[in-house]
């Protein structure tokens, strides 16, 4: 069924309840399916600088899986087959797991998420949508063009974080892995992969988003 065929009171149920999640996503109230990765590893002792450093790591991850719900919520809303649209909520599910693993984190470290969320979710759904509204080839090559740019970013973020600290390596492995078969799984149902150079510019545009969280 067709995006124009569909019920107009699913339509509104559909709206209804992203609303719903877009306010849990961003003041931390949706459920997690998953143990924490890190629940059970003793913390590192970490230096004033190095928890600041990690901790900037882990807001530029928490806004990112701000952006990734956000991203997902509004390609799931403009997306054509119904299958496709479960797929992508399934993926948001379980991104959600990271997003509250990174918060965990985050306070864990003293740290605090990024003042720039709200702005970053209203992008992003907006991105979304306009990614669905292509047709499905194209939301789910983005899907799989954004997945490749977050598994790049977190080897960065692994290779940068000290080695002692084995709690935040654990969630970010665990992510790494999960954001990966994301990316695969999209292909699989007929994503579109994306040129190199389409990849290129899509990577510039996230760095606007790593910089300012790091700080902000």
């Amino acid at each position: 069924m067709s995006s124009a065929q569909r019920n107009p009171s699913d339509a509104v149920d559909h709206l209804i309840n992203g609303f719903d999640r877009a306010l849990k996503t961003l003041t931390g109230g949706r459920t997690v399916q998953r143990e924490n990765p890190a629940e059970q590893i003793q913390d590192a002792d970490l230096s004033d600088a190095e928890k600041r450093h990690v901790g900037g790591l882990m807001r530029v991850n928490h806004t990112g899986e701000i952006c990734a719900q956000a991203l997902y919520e509004g390609q799931a809303m403009t997306a054509r087959d119904p299958v496709a649209q479960r797929s992508l909520l399934d993926a948001a599910a379980e991104e959600q797991d990271h997003l509250t693993w990174c918060a965990q984190r985050l306070e864990e470290l003293d740290a605090r998420p990024s003042v720039l969320d709200p702005l970053f979710y209203g992008a992003s759904f907006v991105l979304g949508a306009g990614a669905g509204l292509l047709g499905d080839r194209i939301s789910l090559g983005f899907v799989e063009a954004t997945e490749a740019q977050v598994v790049e970013h977190l080897n960065e973020h692994l290779d940068s974080i000290p080695q002692s600290d084995a709690k935040t390596r654990a969630i970010l492995q665990t992510m790494r892995a999960d954001e990966a078969r994301h990316g695969a799984h999209a292909l699989e149902m007929g994503g579109e992969e994306f040129p190199a150079m389409l990849k290129r510019g899509m990577s510039l545009a996230a760095k606007i988003m790593t910089k300012s969280s790091y700080r902000i």
